[in-house]
This record gives C-alpha cells, structure tokens and sequence, in this order.
C-alpha cells in the first residue's frame, strides 16, 4: 500500500490550496479529484461555477499580493454594490474595510482560478488524481494517527494526515467525521446539505448594452421569501452577465403571503424554480425588454448557459485535529453571511491546513484558522442571523436606515445619530447579536465534541 504524507480530498480552492502550501515545504502531498466534465473547461476538474467574484479585502484575507493573480482570470474590476428592497435602494462604493486591493472587488473566472491553484499546487510538487473518488476513509489512532483512503478504484492509499476539502455536499467529510461524534449529536445532523445549505441557480446572459453595468454587483432583498434568498447581477466579460439567486433548500409555498413578496405570484402552488424568478426578476425590473433581448450565451457555464450549485451554511465547523485531520472551505461550512461567494475562506484555510500538515503541527489548525478569518466569520454569522426574520419592509427600513447612516457623509458616531432612532436600532440589532456569538461561538460544532 502507497504511503503519502498527506491525502487532500477534494481539487477546488481549499484543497489546490492545501496541496501547495504543504508540497512547498516537502510533503508528499496527492489530490483526490473525482473530476467532473464540463463543456467549458479543456480538462477535468473540479464542479466549480463559470465566474465568480471577490470583494477587496478577501484578497488579503486569501494572503495574496493584489497582482498575484494572473490577470488572465479577472474578468471585470468592480467599483462598487447596489442593493435593491421592494422600494429602497442603497448604493456603496466601499466596503468599509481596509484593503490592499485597489478596487471595490472583482468578477473572476472560477474555473481558471481553479486551474492556476492546481498549476502552483503541482508545480510545488504535488500530485492530482483526476477521476479518482474517495469512497471510504479508515482512520487508526493507535500511537498516532492514519488514515487509509479507498478509492472507487479499490487502490488504497494511506496518509498521516488527511485534509477534508470535498465541497458543501460534503460526501466523505460527514461519514469520515462521524467516527469521531455520538449518536446523540452526530456530524451529519449538523453538516446535512439537505438542510443547512443553499441552492444557487444562474443563466449567463447577455445585457443590452444600454443596462449593462460592467463595474457593479447588483442584489435584490425582500423580493423573495427565504432566510438570505436573493437575486443578483454579477458582471462578466465583454455585456455578459451572470444573473441568479440563491434560496434555502426545501421552502415551503404555504408558509408565505405572495402579496408580501414581488416575485411571487397568486396561482403560485410551490416555490418558483429558478428559471422562473429570473423570468421574473428581468420582467420586474426592465418591463420596456423581452427576455430575448437578453439572450443565453449557451457555450458557458454546465449546461447551455446555465447551473445549479450548492452553497455551504454560514456556521463553520471545527476540526478533529488530533485524529491528524483538517476540514477546510465549504466542507467546514464556511461562505460569506449572504452567499455571495466563500473562495477567500476556502483558499485560506486550505492554506493554513497544507503548512500545519507539513510541519506536524495540525493541532494548531482550529486556533489559526480563526485567528486569520475569525473577524469575518463572525461579521458574516451576526449578518445572517439579524435579517433572519426580516420581510420586506424590514429591508427597505434597513437600506433607508444605512444608506443615512453611510452615503451622507464620513461613517462615524454621528452618522449613526443622524439616521435617528432608526440608525440606533439597526447597530444595536447588530451589536446585541454579535455579542451573542463572541468566543468563539459562531462555531456549531467544537473540537471538545469529538472522540477519540
């Protein structure tokens, strides 16, 4: 049986990511890629999306140079975000944190940018196997810790240590996890994809030039019921545009008032496929257009011009470290507080995870990782958790309330006081639930439950 020292399970940013901080430092180091064919990529990889996007200060967060990044996977430079309620709007053109990057963000192309990593990865000395799926991990901690990975194959592989970055399906991080949790509080209750994840849809289209807006995001809240359930625009090259939405899984028609919620409609008898509340959207916004005034640019994206992918919950998970083991990225639960992305989350803990791989020293991996992305993990789950109950009018209220509070002059104490009671309101929301899940507390599952 081959023996590596650490086994990466899983080709998109938080495992490349791993493989190359840990091969830099002379690990022997192989991926674990089942490979997924996609029509707009020239080889297997990863089930990544066509594009995505970055806000400024995840660069830093990823602990990269802001040209670090080949240009070649950056699509547009973004100036700034447009939110839209049922009848408020509010623009920024900052995110408000200090950054290196030189813009608001930037729309990237994911699948390069998942080939760069895997290029760099390999180029350290790592190896990636394409095709090749886990289907069981044995782990053995008698005088330290093993792990053996059968693959589809049936050749097994064993490694000292074993870096879980299998995505927000998750399907070898909960089984192999549940060997170390109780029947009473098992992982896969509290990682199951089914309940805790949210569904993305999106089309590639192609805007009329005169809408086109290259160097903005756009989203649309209190349109659409569900916690964090949105519409958005995302900029890509040339008047392309990914246009999409995410909602929680399994909503329920029956537990909504269409008359609340613009992309609802009377004769609605289940919750609108996402086909539809574009239609939808597109017809709300643009009513002068047809929907073929805004065709699919049917050679991107996984089918035709389309996709439907996972998106991890936003309470991340802590790690079994002492069985030798890291979850990273969306295997862990880790993504922005409304679902926009979570590569920066994912680079840097599979960053973090490969070096303490590396160097044994992986039981420090829980305490790094929420050293570099604490701050952010608990801006995203306070976020979250504040508009949990918010219908449509809490989202007009609160755009009014900070678009006083941020676009009519510098951000400060008295820019608070200036939006009234409102302004008062809405930072006390956020400081009351923040305070909440302070120590450490937006974790849903602690070292300290596993056993060994």
């Amino acid at each position: 049986m081959e023996r590596i020292d650490v086994a990466i399970v899983g080709g998109g940013p938080a495992g490349t990511s791993a493989a190359w901080t840990a091969a830099e430092r002379d690990a022997e180091v192989v991926v674990f890629e089942k490979g997924v064919p996609r029509a707009d990529r020239e080889q297997l990889g990863p089930d990544s999306t066509d594009a995505a996007g970055l806000l400024d200060y995840w660069i830093d967060l990823m602990d990269f140079e802001p040209d670090e990044i080949p240009e070649e996977i950056i699509l547009q430079h973004l100036d700034g975000a447009d939110f839209l309620g049922p009848s408020a709007k509010l623009s920024i053109d900052h995110t408000g944190i200090d950054a290196s990057y030189p813009h608001f963000g930037c729309a990237f192309h994911r699948a390069r940018f998942d080939d760069w990593l895997r290029e760099e990865a390999e180029t350290s000395g790592a190896s990636y196997e394409v095709g090749a799926s886990v289907t069981e991990v044995e782990t053995d901690l008698d005088g330290g810790h093993t792990h053996t990975l059968t693959l589809s194959s049936g050749e097994q592989i064993e490694a000292e240590y074993l870096v879980l970055a299998d995505g927000p399906q998750r399907t070898v991080t909960i089984e192999t996890l549940d060997q170390f949790t109780s029947p009473e509080r098992r992982i896969a209750d509290v990682l199951n994809p089914s309940k805790v994840n949210h569904i993305a849809y999106q089309e590639h289209r192609e805007v009329p030039e005169e809408l086109f807006e290259p160097h903005r995001l756009k989203f649309w809240w209190g349109v659409m019921p569900g916690h964090t359930a949105y519409p958005w625009v995302f900029p890509n090259d040339g008047n392309v545009a990914r246009i999409g939405l995410t909602m929680p899984i399994g909503l329920d028609i029956d537990d909504y008032d269409h008359r609340d919620w613009k992309l609802l409609q009377a004769e609605d008898d289940r919750i609108p496929r996402g086909n539809e509340y574009i239609r939808r959207l597109l017809e709300l916004e643009y009513p002068e257009y047809e929907l073929d005034d805004f065709p699919l640019v049917e050679d991107r994206a996984k089918h035709r011009g389309t996709e439907t992918y996972a998106i991890s919950s936003t309470q991340p998970i802590e790690s079994p470290t002492e069985a030798g083991i890291a979850v990273v990225g969306g295997a862990m639960g880790g993504t922005s507080a409304f679902h926009e992305g979570g590569d920066h989350v994912a680079v840097r803990t599979g960053k973090i995870a490969g070096r303490l791989a590396s160097t044994d020293r992986m039981e420090r991996y829980n305490s790094e990782w929420k050293n570099a992305l604490g701050a952010e993990v608990l801006r995203n789950v306070t976020m979250a958790e504040v508009v949990r109950e918010f219908g449509p009018a809490d989202w007009d209220w609160a755009f009014e309330t900070t678009d006083s509070m941020v676009n009519h002059g510098e951000y400060t104490l008295w820019s608070t006081l200036r939006a009234g009671l409102s302004g008062v309101k809405l930072l006390m929301m956020y400081r009351r639930m923040k305070k909440r899940f302070a120590d450490g507390d937006y974790v849903q599952f602690s070292e300290s439950e596993y056993r060994y």
